[in-house]
């Protein structure tokens, strides 16, 4: 069977296409190495002792089929891998188990990237975009021997550790934005405020539908009898999903501000709106009380008629002036100029 697959690839010592393949490997006898072709990971996969961690970089279909081949895995969990698009899910198929996870960046606006996970008995199999790069995560920088050594759920854990300690930030982040938003509802309403706003209600229900079902996936993970995972490990994942409620949490008080922030700019506006149709009513009665007496006297005439050092046109004019100001002082009062 192995003679077979090796002509189908080719010659032996094919080496994996590109930087699309990483594989660590480790076992007692010969500690951690990375492995550089694809015949090596089919001897190291067929040896009992060892444990194998392989990262994939936007796998094409011919690499992920021989992985496949290698790996016994079902083919559904390869089409889903090469699809991509998603849900975050934990699904049993065969004997391995099929995660999928969501890393969060907040730059101006929410990213979310794919990992799909694979665990195997004796091996971990992810898959993610060319933006996440899992060789420099911070679990790695003492290497994967310390980890890989301890299993390939181990190293499950640790990576999904790394994603929901890095929403953290990310949260912080949104909330400093939801706070200055507030702000500025409260001091200057505008039209950006209201697009912001939005904007941000999009990254909160894009969140929500990346972390939300997490939680879901790591009860089931810490709740599920599986052979996968070793029971002294399931505390940690219980930590994880202890992390990943503690976030559902602060994400609908997120909600919940956005929606009354945007209530408070609603308010504002109609405030606003109100206070213009305030002064605009006070002057108009002023004007229309001045301009009523005016009309009564025929003062547009009155000028011509009876000359301006005319003791009446005075007269008029200044009970005009009297009427007006005496609006203007209980507009006044009243706060509504």
């Amino acid at each position: 069977m192995r003679s077979r697959r090796r002509h189908e690839r080719g010659s032996p010592s094919d080496p994996m296409p590109g930087q699309s393949l990483w594989t660590q490997a480790w076992d007692p006898a010969n500690g951690l190495r990375t492995l550089a072709t694809l015949d090596e990971i089919e001897a190291a996969h067929a040896d009992p002792h060892t444990r194998l961690w392989l990262d994939l970089l936007a796998p094409d279909r011919k690499l992920l089929d021989e992985l496949s081949t290698i790996l016994a895995l079902h083919p559904l969990v390869a089409e889903d891998i090469l699809e991509r698009n998603q849900r975050a899910k934990v699904e049993l198929t065969g004997d391995s188990l099929h995660i999928v996870m969501f890393a969060l960046r907040y730059a101006g606006e929410i990213v979310a990237h794919e990992i799909d996970v694979v665990l195997g008995e004796r091996f971990l199999l992810t898959s993610h975009d060319a933006d996440i790069d899992l060789r420099d995560v911070s679990f790695m920088r003492g290497g994967a021997a310390g980890h890989l050594s301890g299993g390939p759920d181990y190293v499950l854990w640790a990576l999904a550790d790394w994603i929901v300690d890095g929403y953290f930030p990310v949260f912080d982040q949104l909330g400093d934005e939801i706070d200055e938003l507030e702000a500025d509802v409260l001091s200057r309403p505008s039209g950006w405020i209201v697009e912001r706003l939005f904007q941000v209600r999009r990254d909160l229900l894009l969140i929500r539908h990346a972390v939300n079902p997490q939680r879901e996936i790591f009860n089931q993970l810490t709740n599920r009898d599986l052979t996968l995972i070793q029971p002294q490990r399931i505390v940690y994942f219980r930590d994880v999903y202890d992390h990943l409620i503690r976030l559902t949490d602060e994400l609908e008080s997120y909600r919940e501000l956005v929606g009354t922030t945007l209530d408070i700019y609603l308010s504002q506006i109609n405030n606003n709106l109100s206070d213009t149709m305030k002064r605009l009513t006070a002057v108009t009665v002023i004007l229309a009380g001045a301009g009523a007496l005016a009309g009564i006297f025929g003062m547009s005439e009155v000028g011509l008629a009876l000359g301006l050092a005319d003791l009446r046109f005075w007269l008029i004019a200044g009970a005009i002036g009297l009427l007006s100001t005496a609006g203007l002082i209980f507009f006044r009062r009243i706060d509504w100029i």
